[in-house]
C-alpha cells in the first residue's frame, strides 16, 4: 500500500518530478514530462505498478528523519538502525539535456545492510520493459516501445521476479551512487556522468536561485520553501506551471473525486505571477507571463480554462482500469474533461494577471493588448450567461457569484491598465459594463437571510470563493456585507478551524458528497480576518495552516480534519501560492501595526511586496491581488 499522501517528498528537474516516501521508495515519476505516462505508479497501485526502493535491509524498522539540504530541492533522508546509520541523498540534476534521477547512499556510522528494488513499469504501470546489461558500464538498460531507461551503479545487480534488485553494505564514510536516466528508445542512451559532480552542480543551481529571493521576516523559511516548490512545478521549456505533479489523488479516501492536475490552469496565472514577483523572481514571472500570452492568443471565444504545459488544447479524459487507485480510490483519471467547461472567471484571471504584470514592470507587447480588447468584446456577449464556476462542478451551469465578480475584475483591470499605461480602448463602454456587473452582483447574489453573498444568484448556499471579493477590490473588507459574509462562512463552512469550499452534502455538484477542507480557502479566510483588523486571530489561523505542512514543508490540495491527514493531489501549487501571499500579507500587516505604535516589527524585517491600489470606484482597501 502506498504511503500517506503527506509522507511524500518532491524532487524535480524543471521537466518532471518524482515523489519519494519516507521509506525511500520512489512511487511516482512521469517521464519525460509532468504529463507523460508514469514509469513508477505505485502511488496509485502497488509496487508491481512500478517503484524504486532504496532502504536498509533490517529486521526492525529504522528511525527516519529527512529534510531538504538548505534552500534546495535536494532531499536527504537519514536512516538510523541498531547497526549504524546512513543518509540517502535524492535529486534530479537540472539542465542536463535529458532527465535523470540520482540517488547516493552515504555511510554515517557503523555498517548498514541495504537493499535496492527497481520495478520499471511504463505507461502507468502497465508495460513491462525488456532489460539488458550495459555493454561498457556497470548497470542495465530497460526498453519498451518508445521508452528507454538506463540504471548505472557500481553495485552488482540481478534480475528477480521481473524486477532488478541488489543487496549491499555501506560503512561509515562510504558513498554508493545510483543513476537512472531516461531517453526515447530511438535515441542514443544518455552518457554516464559523475553523480557527485552532478550533486554539486544541482546544489549550486538551487542555492543561486534561492539567493535571488527578497522574502524576509518571521515566516520567510516557509514562504521560500513554497516558492521553491512552485519553481519545481514549472516546466522550464515553456514557463507553464502545473497545478500538481500527480493525478487522481483523492479528495476523499475511497471516493471518486479524483482528477488529473498535471496541467496549467489560467486562474492560477494571477496568484502565481504575483507570488513570483513578490518573492523577487521576475525571470520566472516573465516566463509565466509569456506562456500566458501564447495560450490566450487566438479566437477569444475559444479561450479555455486550462491548457497543457506547452499550450496544448486537447486534454481528453479517460480512465485507467488496471490501476486500483490510491487506497482504492477509483477511478484513476488521465486527462481532464473540465477543459471544455465554460468558466467565466478565466477572463478576469487573464486580465488581472496581465495588469499585474504591467504594474510589476513586465510590459506586454501591443499584440497582447489587442487580444485583451478582443476578449473583452467577447465577454460582453456572454457574461450574463451561467457557467460551471471556479470549482468546475459537473452538476450543471449556474450564475455563480464568483464568476460574475471575476467578469467585473476583467473590465476593472482593463480600465486601470488603459489609464495607467495610456492604452487605447472603449473605456466608457467598459465602465458601463463594469458598473452593471457590480450592481447585479450586489442585488442578485446577496442573500439577506444568510446575511451573506451566496454561492450563486438566488441560492441559499455559501461558497468560500466569495472570500476573494475584498481581496480583489470588489468591496471594502469592512463593508457590512463582506463582514456578514465572513461571519456566515466562519459559522457554516468551517470544520475544526479550516474552511470548506461549500457543503457537498447540500449542493449538488454532480458528484457523490464528501471531501476535505480546501486549504487555499483557509488562507483566504486568514486574509479576510487580517483585513478586518483581527490580526491576532489571523496569525493564529495561519500558524495552524503552516502546521499542516509535512516534515519537508509540502501541502496537498485539501486537509481532512476527521482523519487528520492531507488529501488531494500533492504537492498542490494553489495551496503553496496561497501560503506565500497570506504570509507576506500578514507580515505587511504586522509592519504597519508596528509603525503605528512605534514598535519594531517581528524580527525587525520587511516582507517583500508588490502593492497595487484597488479601484477607487469600489472603495476597497489596498489588496495585493487587486
Amino acid at each position: 500500500m502506498p504511503a500517506l499522501i503527506e509522507d511524500y517528498a518532491l524532487i524535480g528537474d524543471g521537466h518532471t518530478a518524482a515523489l519519494i516516501s519516507r521509506e525511500g521508495s520512489v512511487d511516482w515519476l512521469c517521464w519525460p514530462r509532468f504529463d507523460s505516462a508514469a514509469c513508477f505508479a505505485a502511488l496509485l497501485g502497488t509496487p508491481a505498478n512500478g517503484r524504486w526502493l532504496l532502504t536498509p535491509a533490517t529486521d526492525t524498522a529504522p528511525t527516519v528523519t529527512r529534510r531538504y539540504r538548505g534552500e534546495t530541492l535536494i532531499l536527504e533522508t537519514d536512516f538510523e538502525t541498531p547497526e549504524g546509520a546512513v543518509t540517502l541523498i535524492d535529486f534530479m540534476p537540472p539542465g542536463n539535456g535529458w532527465s535523470e534521477m540520482v540517488r547516493i547512499v552515504v555511510g554515517k556510522r557503523g555498517t548498514v545492510r541495504m537493499k535496492m528494488e527497481l520495478v520499471l513499469r511504463f505507461d502507468y504501470g502497465f508495460s513491462i520493459p525488456w532489460v539488458d546489461k550495459l555493454r561498457n558500464d556497470s548497470g542495465i538498460k530497460a526498453i519498451v516501445g518508445p521508452d528507454n531507461a538506463v540504471l548505472r551503479t557500481p553495485v552488482e545487480l540481478r534480475g528477480e521476479d521481473m524486477k532488478t534488485v541488489a543487496d549491499f553494505t555501506v560503512t561509515a564514510g562510504e558513498r554508493v551512487p545510483f543513476s537512472l536516466a531516461y531517453a526515447q528508445s530511438h535515441l542514443r542512451i544518455p552518457p554516464a556522468r559523475d553523480p557527485h559532480t552532478a550533486l554539486a552542480r544541482t546544489e549550486t543551481h538551487w542555492l543561486e536561485w534561492s539567493a535571488r529571493s527578497t522574502v524576509k521576516g518571521r515566516w520567510a523559511a516557509q514562504i521560500q520553501r513554497s516558492l521553491i516548490t512552485l519553481r519545481a512545478l514549472a516546466y522550464e521549456p515553456t514557463g507553464g506551471i502545473v497545478a500538481a505533479p500527480t493525478t487522481s489523488l483523492p479528495e476523499k479516501i475511497g471516493g471518486s473525486r479524483n482528477w488529473d492536475y498535471r496541467y496549467c490552469w489560467l486562474r492560477d496565472a494571477t496568484i502565481t505571477l504575483l507570488a513570483m514577483m513578490r518573492g523577487g523572481y521576475y525571470d520566472e514571472a516573465r516566463a509565466w507571463r509569456s506562456w500566458l500570452g501564447r495560450v490566450m492568443a487566438g479566437a477569444p471565444d475559444q479561450l479555455q480554462i486550462m491548457y497543457g504545459i506547452a499550450g496544448e488544447r486537447r486534454l481528453p479524459e479517460s480512465e485507467i482500469d488496471w490501476l486500483p487507485g490510491y487506497q482504492d480510490s477509483k477511478p484513476v483519471r488521465i486527462g481532464n474533461n473540465a477543459v471544455g467547461q465554460r468558466q467565466l472567471d478565466v477572463y478576469g484571471e487573464v486580465m488581472n494577471a496581465l495588469h499585474l504584470a504591467r504594474v510589476g514592470g513586465l510590459q506586454a507587447d501591443n499584440t497582447a493588448w489587442s487580444v485583451q480588447c478582443a476578449m473583452l468584446k467577447h465577454l460582453a456577449t456572454i457574461w450574463r450567461e451561467p457557467d460551471e464556476g471556479i470549482w468546475e462542478t459537473r452538476g450543471g451551469r449556474q450564475h455563480f457569484t464568483f464568476s460574475k465578480v471575476m467578469a467585473w475584475v476583467a473590465y476593472d483591470r482593463a480600465i486601470r491598465s488603459a489609464e495607467m499605461f495610456k492604452l487605447d480602448g472603449p473605456l466608457d463602454d467598459w465602465r458601463e459594463i463594469r458598473d452593471t456587473i457590480h450592481a447585479q452582483v450586489c442585488d442578485k447574489a446577496w442573500n439577506p437571510d444568510l446575511n451573506a453573498f451566496a454561492q450563486s444568484y438566488g441560492s441559499d448556499q455559501l461558497d468560500a470563493s466569495v472570500l476573494l471579493m475584498p481581496l480583489l477590490g470588489f468591496l471594502p473588507p469592512k463593508d457590512p456585507r463582506i463582514k456578514g459574509t465572513v461571519a456566515a462562512i466562519e459559522q457554516n463552512l468551517m470544520h475544526d478551524g479550516f474552511v470548506m469550499r461549500y457543503r457537498t452534502t447540500e449542493f449538488d455538484d454532480g458528484l457523490p458528497p464528501g471531501e476535505g477542507t480546501f486549504l487555499a480557502c483557509s488562507f483566504w479566510m486568514v486574509d479576510n480576518l487580517a483585513l478586518q483588523g483581527r490580526v491576532k486571530e489571523a496569525t493564529e489561523m495561519y500558524e495552524r495552516l503552516l502546521a499542516l505542512c509535512n516534515d519537508v514543508g509540502l501541502l496537498a490540495e485539501e486537509y481532512d480534519p476527521v482523519e487528520k491527514r492531507q488529501v488531494g493531489n500533492f504537492p498542490q501549487a494553489f495551496s503553496h501560492v496561497a501560503l506565500v501571499h497570506t504570509g507576506l500579507n500578514l507580515m505587511k500587516h504586522e509592519e504597519e501595526m508596528a509603525q503605528a505604535t512605534g514598535q519594531p516589527p517581528h524580527n525587525g524585517s520587511r516582507a517583500a511586496e508588490l502593492e497595487v491600489q484597488a479601484s477607487p470606484d469600489s472603495g476597497a482597501a489596498t489588496s495585493p491581488l487587486a
